[in-house]
């Protein structure tokens, strides 16, 4: 599958909201636009702290539920707080 079918089949999958989100960002990136936080995260430096015990079990737990299905979306979040 190439990179634009692939492109595609994600595309079909978005909510509307998700499209308009990825448009907005694919159009400023085309125009040579930044955002703010996307550069400041660029420009951070790497993270070189070791994980905690507490983080690598909070991690695990958090794949294990994603594995199992257990995930909200990002839309059904804004739902929820609209």
């Amino acid at each position: 599958m190439t990179a634009k079918e692939k492109l595609r089949a994600t595309v079909e999958e978005l909510s509307e909201t998700e499209a308009e989100a990825m448009l907005d960002l694919i159009d400023s990136r085309r125009h040579g636009q930044r955002d703010a936080l996307g550069e400041l995260l660029e420009k951070a430096p790497p993270d070189d702290e070791p994980t905690t015990p507490e983080e690598e079990e909070g991690l695990r737990e958090a794949r294990e539920q994603a594995a199992r299905g257990e995930v909200v979306s990002a839309e059904e979040i804004r739902r929820e707080l609209a």
